[in-house]
């Protein structure tokens, strides 16, 4: 849940708490079990919360800390459970700890960040920063380079120095006490830097992931962080690990439970993105997905446990990217949300993805507010002198605003998000696409979504059953079973916008061997097959799942 942008209560055009509290019960008609809170700390936002000024306050745009205790109280009281954002690669430059830590270089908090001097006048490395630019900042202060990873005010902490490590587990042992379920971890794998920091080849500026990404004691300090603190609770723990490969992913979330629960991987996210990365979109091929997501199912299956989802607050809008957000938007959302909920793993439903909200139509630069966003524009374009429309078409595309929009309420002023002035712009489309259209209609994306949940806690094969690909080379249509004991679960996905043929391998007719569990069409008589190989006629974006006889 993105805080900021879900529900505000008291029309200062912010989402808060209070406004949680006063949509739990639609999150409980869903069938949500888990809420994930993205940071609702203090923070100068910078980055929307994700540069922290305190660890143990809440941000006074979201509440009090009554307020959210209440919240607490009231997710407990329906049966569901919190999780809590935990951000310790880097904090504010805000903070407390840097500020003593800047103040000067014999400061006892000195150590607690990424200090060093500049070389030949120039930054201590050629790292840049993933918010664009040089990963380091001059402080005229004490005469050095700090490190930042993201935002030039987000500068990293030094995981090397235990005193840091033991403030931060003395943190999340402060929120655990008080009750949360668990924690997702912001990109985790960047906590531990290469020894010596070096350089990314010779270029002036590089990526260089390769010494911050799964660094050399990044599985020391998580078993630490798990012998301290997280096996000492019953809890939910996910990490965000950029980078990783399913046999990293197997360390990370090993079944020893010795470090995390589950990781999120970012492959499928990388499959639109061309040669310059992020920024330069590209079309993505159904046969790609496969293999990512067969490399993912085959490779943890029986050694760690997958994350599932296609967008969140860093993502576009799944609709947009991955189905068709015009003439088949209600259908590909459908379609899509099958895909998610019958692989093996934990879906995580983005706010907004249950009723198929949709990328926004930005006009201009003045129409976004994210930080990543505004630093690539000003590199490219205003420094740059890059094509403007360009650019704008890929922040249409790959913006992380795009998924930021306030969640469509109703067909009130500003989607019944905010009686003041959105923080961000409402996406106009939302007199069409709302929660309380899509409550009304039977036949909605949300209550669509109902029935996945359902199934799931229905039918253990679609949780734990092993996964195998049906058709591999097929560009439009995905088919797959998963099986546990007796019981096979057939997944059969069209992801075009035409009709597309398909030679069913299973006979489908009820009366032979398969039971239909869902469908985002009618499917009649006719439309079942009752002897192998028979050919099906999937519509445009049309998804079927069907539970076979005993195998």
């Amino acid at each position: 849940m993105y805080p900021r942008s879900f529900k505000d209560s008291n029309g200062d055009g912010i989402g808060d708490i209070p406004g949680i509290i006063s949509k739990l019960d639609y999150l409980k008609e869903l069938g949500v079990d888990v809420i994930w809170l993205s940071p609702v700390y203090q923070s100068p936002n910078d980055d929307n919360g994700y540069d922290i000024s305190d660890y143990r306050g809440i941000m006074d745009d979201f509440g009090t800390m009554a307020d959210w205790e209440k919240l607490l109280a009231e997710v407990h009281g329906r049966g569901m459970k919190l999780i809590m954002d935990l951000v310790v690669n880097h904090s504010s430059d805000e903070h407390a700890w840097f500020l003593e830590s800047r103040s000067s270089k014999e400061n006892p908090y000195r150590d607690y960040y990424i200090w060093r001097p500049g070389r030949d006048g120039r930054e201590p490395n050629n790292w840049t920063s993933i918010f664009s630019g040089p990963a380091w900042e001059y402080d005229g202060q004490t005469g050095e380079y700090y490190l930042h990873l993201f935002s030039r005010k987000q500068p990293d902490l030094n995981w090397e120095n235990p005193k840091v490590r033991e403030e931060i587990y003395d943190m999340m042992t402060w929120w655990l006490d008080k009750g949360i379920d668990g924690f997702r971890m912001d990109v985790i794998n960047m906590i531990s830097k290469t020894e010596g920091l070096p350089s990314a080849g010779g270029d002036r500026y590089a990526w260089g992931g390769d010494y911050f990404m799964n660094g050399p004691r990044v599985h020391e300090f998580l078993r630490e962080m798990n012998e301290k603190v997280l096996s000492r609770y019953d809890i939910m723990t996910v990490g965000e690990t950029p980078g990783v490969t399913p046999d990293d992913a197997a360390r990370y979330a090993n079944a020893d439970g010795t470090e995390l629960n589950m990781v999120f991987q970012f492959e499928h996210m990388e499959l639109d993105s061309g040669r310059g990365g992020k920024w330069d979109p590209c079309g993505w091929k159904l046969k790609d997905l496969k293999a990512t997501i067969g490399r993912w199912q085959t490779g943890l299956h029986g050694r760690a446990w997958n994350s599932l989802y296609l967008n969140n607050h860093d993502q576009p809008r799944m609709v947009s990217r991955f189905g068709n957000d015009r003439e088949y938007r209600v259908e590909s959302a459908k379609m899509l949300a099958t895909f998610l909920h019958t692989l093996e793993g934990t879906p995580y439903i983005y706010q907004g993805e249950e009723l198929g909200m949709t990328n926004v139509p930005f006009k201009g630069i003045e129409d976004c507010r994210d930080v990543e966003t505004l630093n690539m524009y000003r590199e490219r374009v205003t420094e740059g002198g890059g094509n403007h429309d360009e650019v704008m078409n890929a922040i249409r595309i790959k913006g992380r605003d795009n998924a930021r929009t306030p969640m469509q309420w109703s067909t009130e002023e500003n989607a019944g998000f905010t009686t003041g002035t959105p923080w961000l712009h409402v996406n106009p489309n939302y007199t069409e696409i709302n929660a309380e259209a899509a409550l009304a209609d039977t036949d909605s994306i949300f209550h669509y979504y109902r029935k996945l949940i359902a199934l799931r806690k229905t039918h253990p094969v679609i949780v734990y059953g092993s996964y195998e690909i049906v058709v591999e080379d097929d560009e439009r249509i995905y088919a797959y079973t998963r099986t546990l004991g007796n019981d096979r679960l057939f997944v059969m996905l069209n992801f075009t916008g035409e009709t597309a043929s398909f030679a069913s391998p299973y006979p489908l007719l009820a009366g032979g061997g398969g039971e239909l569990l869902i469908a985002n069409y009618p499917v009649g008589e006719g439309s079942e097959t009752s002897g192998l190989d028979a050919e099906l006629q999937l519509r445009p974006y049309e998804a079927r799942v069907y539970l076979l006889k005993a195998v």
